[in-house]
C-alpha cells in the first residue's frame, strides 16, 4: 500500500479498491516515511519495539524483586 501511495494513488482511492480505510493506509504511510527517517514526528518501528521490550523488561525486573524482598 505504502509503494502504492509513493507512486501517486491517494489512500481514499486504494481504500475503495481494497478493504483498509483511507485513514489506515495513511498512517501506514506515515509509519514508512518514519521508518525511512524522512518524518520526526513519532517513533519508528524499531524504537517502539524496543520500548515494548524495555517495558517487559522493567515489569519482570519489578516482580522479581517484590518475590525477593
Amino acid at each position: 500500500m505504502v509503494e502504492f501511495v509513493r507512486s501517486g494513488r491517494t489512500p481514499e482511492e486504494l481504500a475503495r479498491e481494497f478493504e483498509p480505510t483511507a485513514q489506515s493506509i495513511a498512517s501506514w504511510v506515515r509509519q514508512a516515511e518514519r521508518d525511512a527517517g524522512s518524518r520526526s514526528d513519532g517513533a519508528t518501528t524499531a524504537e517502539r519495539e524496543e520500548l515494548i521490550r524495555l517495558r517487559r523488561e522493567n515489569q519482570r525486573l519489578r516482580q522479581e524483586r517484590d518475590i525477593l524482598s
